[in-house]
Order: structure tokens, then C-alpha cells, then sequence
């Protein structure tokens, strides 16, 4: 059923209302909108053929109407124009960019905090595709007797330092020699290039350090290849602001959702493949969230889709502003990795 303009028109005001106050809105606060020049009662007629469509619901008998998923969804998809951040949002996003951070990690976690302070609602990350990592160096460096501490570069910063156990008795300087060894094979190698095979021609080269090589190689690769299904989330305490969490089970309901990350895994990780991605109340898979909205984006370096940026707020957040500020913050985020990595390869 296609709407026409007036009831366009009435949908709107509903869904901005709502969106504002969080109470339901009935037909006088709609005929107060100076572009609705039209009675209660007419409003009120056409607020019944709007609920009779799907597009409003009546939580009470006398009470107004609030907007269900099918409004988000058509008002998303038919009637939302994209938010105009102001001049001082502009430059505090270009001021949170301008610092100097040399690891993506930091910067795309430092990212996502400052993306829910902006929008007041939780966010979450999903790392960089192992595809996406090069490794720059690693470098073998003796602590006491036995053992070693790892550190391997990559191109978007410091990726592993962990200690492995070493043959007793080996120098510093035999250990220097097995990092430019390694790096020389391996630089701008991608993480699933290092393969057993690769390491196994190795041997002649390595010797004696291949056992434990092979072992600090596996390690690191389990660790990024784990890691990138890992969804980090911040300000998820800011949800508990909103009105539709004042319910103290359903708010523990949603923060045990979320700490255990699966619905929203599934959520940015099937985003991943999009510019944008927003998923309204009920066309979430878990009940728990059918409260939540969560729209998702992209951010590329070099041209290559890198990872995924989210948030996550009620079904009536302010979807118009939370488009154009992920839409600035992936463009901007890209740019500062892709001159990272640049600058990391002159």
C-alpha cells in the first residue's frame, strides 16, 4: 500500500516526535507542526489508516501512536535525508584524527570511543581483515636466559609482543641474526602467505631455531585470524539512559547480549561487505534486541575495504545524524590508516 503525501507527512512528524521525547504522540501535538495544516480529527483518521498499514502502533487504549520497524524501515529507506554535521563537529572529528597515534589498533579503538561520545549511543568495531595485514619486521629480543620477547610489525603497527621459550644458551646475537632473517622472507608478506611449507624451506637457514620459529609463527597467526571475529563494544552504559532500558531485566538482558557479542558479530560481520548496513528492532535475529536498531560501516585503506565500525541505539535513534557521522568517521579513519601505512612503507 503506497502512501500518500499527507500521510507521509503525519509519519514524519510521528517519527521525529518520537524520536525527540519518547512518549507517544497523538493528533493535537501533530496539528501543532507548522507544515501539517489539517484538524485532530482528520489526523486522526489518517493516524488509523496509518496503524491499519503497520506503520503505528497504540501501546495504550488512550494513548497516541508510536512508530513500528515498518516506519523506521520506510522512513529509512523512502524519507530520511542525510544530517549536516556543524563546523565545530567537523573540527573536533578533524582534531581527534590530527593526533599522532602509529598503531591502527589504538586508532580505530580510540575511534569507536569517540563515535559513541558523539552519538550518545554504544558502538562496537570489528578489527582489520587479516587479508589487509602485512608483516614489516619482527624482531627476536633476548630477556633472561631461555626465553625471548616477539615483536612483530605490521603494516597498521605493533601487532604481537609475547614471550616464547628458547633453547638455553643463545645469544643476543644469534637472535639479532634470526630477525633479519625473518623479516627478509617475510616482509610485506600477507599474514595466511607464511605457510608451513614456507617455513620447512627454511631449515638450512634457521637451524637449530626452527622448532620454536615454527611455534612463534602459529602463535601469531592464531592470534590474528582469532582476532578477527573479536567485536570490541564502548558506551554501552549509555544505553541505559534510554527510556526503553529503564526495565532493570531487560536492560541486564541487553548488556548480557552484548557481552556475549554473538547477535552483534553476526550483525557487523555480515555488514561487513556493505558501505552501510542498518538493521532495525525485529529484523534482528534475537529477540533480546528487538528493541535495538544497529546501523554499520564500512571504513577502506587504499581502496580496500579494511573493517567495520557500528552502533548500536532504541529503534529511535536519530538514524539521519548516526549515517552522516559514520559516514565521516569510516572516510576519515581510512585516510589516516592508508597515510599510516604510507608512511610506513617510504
Amino acid at each position: 500500500m503506497s502512501l500518500d503525501l499527507r500521510k507521509i507527512r503525519i509519519l514524519q512528524a510521528i517519527i521525529d516526535d518520537y524520536i525527540l521525547t519518547a512518549s507517544p504522540v497523538g493528533s493535537r501535538a501533530i496539528s501543532k507542526h507548522p507544515d501539517i495544516n489539517l484538524s485532530s480529527a482528520t489526523i486522526r483518521n489518517e493516524m488509523s489508516d496509518l496503524e491499519e498499514y503497520g506503520y503505528l502502533e497504540q501501546p495504550h487504549t488512550s494513548a497516541g501512536r508510536i512508530p513500528s520497524d515498518k516506519a523506521y524501515r520506510y522512513y529509512v529507506n523512502s524519507m530520511m535525508q542525510r544530517a549536516m554535521l556543524t563546523e565545530d563537529e567537523l573540527k573536533f572529528i578533524e582534531q581527534h584524527f590530527s593526533r599522532t597515534v602509529d598503531d591502527a589498533d589504538k586508532i580505530i579503538r580510540q575511534t569507536a570511543m569517540v563515535l559513541s561520545d558523539m552519538t550518545n549511543y554504544a558502538t562496537m568495531v570489528l578489527p582489520p581483515n587479516p587479508s589487509a595485514i602485512r608483516l614489516r619486521r619482527i624482531e627476536l629480543v633476548p630477556v633472561t636466559d631461555g626465553k625471548a620477547l616477539v615483536v612483530i610489525v605490521t603494516n597498521l603497527g605493533v601487532s604481537s609482543d609475547t614471550l616464547i621459550r628458547i633453547p638455553k644458551g643463545i645469544t643476543a646475537d644469534r637472535l639479532h641474526q634470526l630477525s633479519n632473517m625473518l623479516t627478509d622472507n617475510f616482509a610485506n608478506c600477507r599474514i595466511e602467505d607464511i605457510t608451513a611449507n614456507k617455513i620447512a624451506l627454511m631449515t638450512d637457514i634457521l637451524g637449530s631455531g626452527k622448532e620454536y620459529i615454527d611455534e612463534m609463527l602459529a602463535r601469531f597467526k592464531g592470534t590474528i585470524l582469532t582476532n578477527k571475529s573479536n567485536v570490541e563494544f564502548f558506551g554501552t552504559s549509555k544505553l541505559l539512559d534510554y527510556p526503553e532500558y529503564s526495565d532493570v531485566d531487560k536492560a541486564k538482558a541487553l548488556l548480557d547480549t552484548i557481552e556475549r557479542k554473538d547477535s552483534f558479530k553476526t550483525a557487523i560481520s555480515g555488514a561487513s561487505n556493505l558501505e552501510f548496513s542498518i538493521t532495525i528492532g525485529s529484523e534482528n535475529n534475537d529477540p533480546i534486541i528487538k528493541d535495538c536498531s544497529v546501523v554499520t560501516a564500512t571504513y577502506r585503506v587504499s581502496g580496500e575495504k579494511l573493517g567495520s565500525l557500528g552502533v548500536i541505539g532504541p529503534t529511535r535513534m536519530d538514524y539521519s545524524r548516526v549515517l552522516a557521522l559514520l559516514e565521516h568517521f569510516g572516510k576519515s579513519l581510512g585516510t589516516v590508516l592508508t597515510n599510516m601505512i604510507d608512511e610506513e612503507n617510504n
